[in-house]
């Protein structure tokens, strides 16, 4: 079986020869020849590139938070899981996004492994995005998941979008929060949940 021959070159019935054409019709609209020998393998890997920034739409975050624990020995404090490292692309421009995640939930019984957090994080990330909708995504599946007390989700994102292009205003970075249950309703829960991030900032 050749590399063309896979089942895994074909997605939402477009081809990995008319992904990997796109690549050189967009190569040619730049003005450059994808015959040139430096750029002959470009398209390849390019959509190899796609498909692994991209894997998100392969993976179901909730299936992540499947498997929880209830021995917990009665532990019924906030957990949080600070510094989340993330690689997204923007849906406007499909420039990058790189920032950090920070989680938090109260358990009301039950927890998660904190790695199958982390891979929630990457499932949302690794799609087209807007911060804003991932933010919100994040925390909802979190919600949906573990029915903790709340949930607390802090995202902060740097976009090429506008700092190689458009205004070009490097160092900038956009914060996003969604607060759910008594991460909303609670301002010292919340209060809380914050100072364990602003914690991890000052080390």
């Amino acid at each position: 079986m050749t590399e063309h021959d896979s089942a895994g070159d074909r997605r939402n019935d477009v081809s990995r020869e008319q992904a990997e054409d796109a690549v050189r019709t967009l190569l040619r609209w730049a003005g450059e020849d994808p015959a040139r020998e430096g750029l002959l393998d470009t398209p390849k890997r390019v959509v190899k590139a796609y498909r692994d920034w991209f894997s998100g739409y392969e993976t179901d975050p909730d299936a992540y938070l499947l498997r929880t624990f209830e021995e917990v020995g009665g532990y019924d404090e906030m957990i949080v899981l600070r510094d989340i490292e993330y690689e997204s692309h923007c849906e406007h421009h499909m420039a990058p996004i790189i920032g950090r995640v920070h989680v938090g939930y109260l358990p009301d019984g039950k927890v998660v492994g904190i790695s199958k957090l982390a891979r929630v994080v990457d499932a949302f990330a690794r799609r087209f995005q807007v911060q804003e909708k991932m933010t919100a995504q994040i925390a909802r599946c979190i919600q949906d998941a573990l029915q903790p007390r709340g949930v607390g989700v802090v995202v902060e994102g740097a976009h090429e979008c506008m700092t190689t292009r458009g205004v070009h205003k490097r160092g900038v970075s956009m914060v996003t929060s969604k607060m759910l249950g008594c991460f909303r309703d609670d301002a010292r829960t919340r209060a809380e949940f914050l100072r364990f991030i602003e914690a991890g900032g000052k080390r």
